[in-house]
């Protein structure tokens, strides 16, 4: 298993969770207000000087489906491109 790890401006959040669901993936966690830099987009520290926070989405999926996701996050940034999104992919190991 994989834990595909998803970053986005929050103000996309509707817009980028309605992908993943049409896409069939309705199981998820999500974290709202996370904060940061990255390197595509503007910093996103939830301050007047640099307003905005980031949303994180995290599904947990076989490996096979790691290829759909990534698929996926490129049409949307292609799609959005200033929502910033990124896609990491990390091991799972379900212990409980």
């Amino acid at each position: 298993m994989k834990m595909f790890f998803v970053v986005y401006a929050e103000a996309m959040d509707d817009t980028i969770t309605e992908a993943f669901k049409e896409a069939g993936y309705k199981s998820y966690t999500k974290a709202h207000g996370a904060t940061g830099e990255g390197e595509e987009s503007e910093p996103k520290l939830g301050t007047h000087y640099w307003p905005g926070k980031n949303t994180t989405l995290l599904l947990a999926v076989p490996d096979g489906e790691i290829p759909r996701l990534v698929e996926l996050v490129r049409r949307l940034k292609v799609e959005q491109p200033r929502a910033g999104i990124r896609a990491f992919t990390f091991p799972l190991e379900e212990c409980v």
